[in-house]
């Protein structure tokens, strides 16, 4: 028996050295986020990092609103100055928005909404570049920064705060990414071919006319010149000052070592996509839990007609009083008990079916059995738990990519889109009895659902597990394309097509040459032969 026992200590060992092996050591994440209901979905990934061992600090300006300065999951880095991405500049910018939007559908209209939102972004980018020249400038803050020897930076690339930051820092680099501050992500980092692959705003599938992919290429020139104009030029001196006269705005965006796509290819188009770019669409959804006591008895009096839900999301908490009252007025036909996120004064025509609250836990009523419908202005995380719960959607989008996201859920047949701005109470209200009585557009989500639900690892655990092998490699360089380091002319083989044009020009030349030559001799010849015959 003891030597038996003795025998048994060499497998023991091993076994513990493997366990030891498989363990993630903490790294040490630096996070560079953006405030508002961006913050939203990247603090579920820094909460994922923390129950992993991982210490995470997170960098906030003074004026944040969002990102607390205490917290129980991160370390804070207050930076003593603003960002001027504050809570007075985004409402203003919302309120202009919807205004414009109010003075009716036509190409002015359109046009004027993207001029505003170019000169806003413009505003955005100037007082960013300000903000990180400050940063940069804190040679002490910088330092600090450098000796705590952080494994990544994790950022929002929205705004390109934590993009320069990572390459001053020379840090390995993860996108938790929708947009970037050129546009939509995958624009930046992967073939898109605008035969099939939509621009934002268009409102067009992946199956466009001829006239559709006209105004699509239109679109993107157009966006191409917005960014030439309003953005890149705050920060052509900046990056040449700070990361050197060689390096491009956008080959920073492109040399991000992972990008964590916050969609995935039920909600999205399918389209071309780059190795190292990870789906975690949906990761911020989970199971519901139990409600508060006074909205679970407020649900359950709704009997078997159930309960419809509407939020307009963290940016808009109230509407324009007369909008207000045409809603509250639909509402008040219904069979269905309604909760509400609304923050404005009360409408007049509220019926007594419908409970205003100022907040809702959104994810666990969309979860709950009796919740019928969605009534969400098309935020990707509102759309996103309403897919993972497979409740129907009525769309009311207001501003920047929302009429985009609920377009897809409409194309899909899961819910209907509404425009706010010339809706009035019986087009809301036949909206929404059109999505109750009508099985195909729950049907129809729950497919959805089901089909998002069908994966092999949960869409955070995919995300925090990307960026563990980022901590673990030291980055992910031999995911990213090389296509970053290439002039555009390169890129798209200009040069290429030139050299290979030239040489059959060339060719044919010489062979023009050779056969007038040829055609030359013959005629000296044949004048010769004539003026012998003549004499």
């Amino acid at each position: 028996m003891p030597k038996k026992t003795k025998m048994q200590w060499p497998w023991v060992w091993i076994s513990v050295c493997s366990l030891c092996s498989a363990v993630v050591c903490g790294g040490n994440v630096l996070v560079f986020p953006v405030d508002g209901s961006h913050w939203v979905n990247m603090k579920v990934i820094i909460e994922g990092l923390h129950s992993r061992g991982h210490q995470v600090s997170v960098v906030r300006s003074s004026d944040s609103w969002y990102i607390k300065e205490t917290s129980p999951f991160y370390t804070s880095v207050t930076l003593d100055m603003e960002s001027g991405f504050d809570e007075d500049f985004i409402t203003s910018f919302v309120s202009q928005l919807l205004e414009i939007q109010r003075g009716g559908k036509s190409v002015w209209t359109r046009l004027k909404l993207e001029m505003e939102q170019a000169k806003k972004a413009s505003e955005l980018h100037e007082k960013t570049c300000k903000m990180l020249e400050q940063l940069l400038e804190k040679k002490s803050l910088i330092r600090s920064l450098q000796d705590a020897k952080y494994d990544l930076v994790l950022t929002d690339p929205a705004i390109p705060g934590g993009v320069i930051l990572a390459h001053y820092l020379r840090l390995p680099l993860v996108f938790n990414v929708r947009w970037t501050s050129h546009g939509e992500g995958h624009f930046s980092i992967a073939p898109s071919p605008l035969s099939y692959v939509p621009m934002t705003g268009t409102e067009f599938s992946d199956k466009m006319s001829f006239l559709q992919r006209l105004l699509n290429v239109v679109i993107f020139g157009f966006q191409e010149y917005q960014i030439a104009r309003y953005i890149l030029p705050h920060y052509a001196g900046f990056i040449e000052k700070y990361l050197g006269p060689d390096t491009d705005y956008m080959s920073l965006f492109q040399a991000a070592d992972l990008w964590l796509m916050r969609v995935d290819f039920v909600f999205e188009f399918p389209r071309p996509t780059m190795p190292n770019v990870v789906y975690i669409g949906g990761f911020q959804c989970k199971p519901a839990k139990a409600l508060p006591e006074h909205l679970e008895q407020f649900v359950q009096s709704s009997g078997e007609h159930g309960v419809i839900l509407m939020s307009l999301g963290t940016l808009i908490g109230d509407l324009p009083l007369d909008l207000a009252a045409e809603i509250a007025a639909a509402f008040s036909k219904l069979p269905q008990k309604v909760i509400w996120r609304h923050k404005g004064a009360r409408p007049a025509t509220l019926g007594n079916n419908t409970l205003l609250v100022d907040w809702m836990p959104q994810n666990d009523l969309l979860g709950h059995p009796k919740t019928k419908l969605f009534v969400a202005h098309g935020g990707t995380n509102g759309v996103q738990e309403a897919i993972y719960h497979g409740v129907p959607v009525v769309g009311l989008p207001l501003i920047f990519d929302q009429r985009d996201n609920l377009f897809r859920i409409e194309e899909r047949g899961a819910g209907k889109i509404i425009d706010i701005f010339t809706m009035d109470e019986t087009i809301f209200f036949q909206g929404i009895q059109e999505v109750l009585s009508e099985p195909s557009y729950r049907a129809n989500m729950q497919r959805l659902s089901r089909l998002h639900r069908d994966q092999p690892m949960k869409p955070l655990d995919s995300a925090l597990y990307w960026i563990e092998f980022v901590i673990r490699h030291k980055g992910a360089a031999h995911l990213r394309a090389q296509s970053y380091r290439l002039p555009w002319y390169s890129y798209h083989s200009v040069d290429v097509l030139l050299v290979c044009l030239g040489a059959v020009l060339v060719v044919l030349g010489t062979f023009a040459a050779l056969i007038r030559c040829l055609c030359s001799a013959c005629l000296t010849a044949k004048r010769r032969q004539d003026l012998k015959k003549s004499q």
